[in-house]
């Protein structure tokens, strides 16, 4: 009876394996087919840049590589190309990119002290941090006979690097505004062959724009955020939980307008009219049902050198700053110093532009953008909004954090206006397939 049973146990554990062992096959080889199915058959629309390996070249990534910023450089110097002038829509998750902690954000559920002793031992790997003793040249050169001096800021993790979107706010910005020139003020990544080639294709056609490290030291001199940029180096303050880098661009931007002057834009802001004769101006995001705002945004800033609102801006950073509120030091900044202000100083040469300017859609109904229409009211809906944004609207506010995830269908809002305002940019003809001996490779 024993024996029997014993028998009975073992075939049924063979059993139950083999079960297991069909199910993680077929799981396995499903999804595998569902990824080359997506990564072959998918139309959509073309506004990404691209790195295109052939079979031979392709070395598999472990996930601890791509923490390594000289290793991702020595790859897209060895292997990349870009895809040049039609840009392909396509992404792959490498690795498990996604889900690899930041290495220069600060661990969860710290406390104020242990968070700042955490960022001391970290300081050496903030490469922003470091000087860089060109920039002053390179700046004072590169801005030289500029119609309007274009700055933008791309300072991330080591998992992301300039794409789709990014790349299509500069196309974009070079169509409306051709004799400008285009500063990327970023980390070391982008300050060497990799942002030297993915900004080719825009170079390659006369336009200035050029990736450079800042000397945050030479940046912030004689200014408010001198003081702060001191004590964050010596690790004496506490950078809070939110990212430093994104702290770090709210500043940053209003430094190199104070010192150089010119227009600040987010990289997920699609500019799409010539922006010379705009000055000292700042976007609302919201206004009352009077037209007065209610809320100002810093993804788009206009203004003089040495303007004295600017000033102000950075000397609230300086004193103010929290780095455990969302948008604190950005948006809100920005909104607090103006309304204050408004009430005690007469800044005859400032201006607050409509939300219709520069944010024509609000972040909770961003996606209306990105959609094809659906019938023919949807289709009336979205002439009536195309007219709208031509006539009146300066540019595209896109709100990356809601957005980043969608894909520009064709027909759609976004569709429309992006092929009248880009330079590299087109659609993906339909008939076209890649070859099945190319890999798309991107960091995003």
């Amino acid at each position: 009876m024993t024996k029997v049973s014993s028998s009975k146990t073992a075939e049924q554990r063979r059993s139950s394996r083999s079960r297991r062992t069909k199910f993680h096959i077929i799981t396995t080889v499903s999804l595998i087919a569902i990824i080359f199915t997506y990564m072959f058959n998918t139309n959509t629309f073309i506004s990404n840049i691209s790195f295109n390996f052939t079979t031979k070249n392709i070395i598999p990534l472990q996930s601890h590589l791509l923490e390594n910023q000289t290793f991702i450089v020595n790859q897209l110097k060895s292997t990349s190309t870009i895809h040049d002038p039609v840009l392909i829509v396509k992404e792959v998750i490498v690795g498990e990119s996604d889900q690899i902690q930041n290495p220069l954000l600060p661990p969860i559920n710290l406390t104020k002290k242990q968070r700042i002793s955490w960022f001391k031992n970290k300081l050496p790997e903030f490469d922003i941090l470091k000087s860089n003793k060109e920039f002053e040249v390179r700046a004072r050169e590169f801005l030289k006979e500029c119609k309007v001096r274009f700055f933008m800021t791309w300072i991330s993790s080591p998992f992301r690097v300039f794409g789709e979107r990014e790349f299509l706010a500069v196309d974009a910005l070079f169509k409306s505004n051709p004799d400008s020139c285009l500063m990327i003020l970023s980390t070391t990544i982008m300050d060497i062959v990799y942002g030297f080639r993915i900004l080719k294709p825009i170079v390659d056609r006369g336009f200035r724009v050029q990736a450079i490290t800042p000397d945050l030291n030479f940046l912030f001199e004689n200014t408010p955020a001198k003081s702060w940029f001191v004590h964050i180096k010596n690790g004496n303050r506490d950078p809070g939980e939110i990212p430093l880098a994104q702290n770090l661009s709210n500043l940053i931007r209003l430094v190199v307008l104070y010192k150089y002057g010119g227009v600040y834009l987010d990289t997920d802001f699609i500019p799409l009219k010539d922006f010379s004769d705009l000055q000292n101006s700042i976007g609302a995001q919201s206004a009352n049902p009077s037209g007065n705002w209610t809320r100002l945004n810093n993804a788009v800033l206009i203004f003089d050198k040495n303007h004295p609102l600017l000033y102000k801006f950075i000397e609230e950073f300086a004193l103010t700053f929290n780095g455990n509120k969302w948008g604190f030091n950005g948006p809100y900044l920005v909104s607090r110093v103006v309304e204050r202000e408004s009430r005690t100083s007469d800044y005859s040469n400032f201006s607050v532009l409509p939300p219709l300017a520069f944010y024509p859609v609000d972040w909770t109904r961003i996606g209306g953008l990105f959609r094809r229409p659906v019938n023919q009211g949807h289709r009336r809906w979205v002439e009536k909004k195309v007219v709208q944004i031509r006539e009146s609207s300066y540019g595209v506010h896109l709100w990356n954090k809601q957005s980043r995830s969608f894909r520009i269908e064709e027909e759609s809002i976004m569709a429309r206006l992006i092929s009248d305002h880009c330079v590299i940019c087109k659609f993906f003809n339909k008939t076209q397939r890649l070859n099945h001996s190319d890999t798309l490779f991107i960091i995003s």
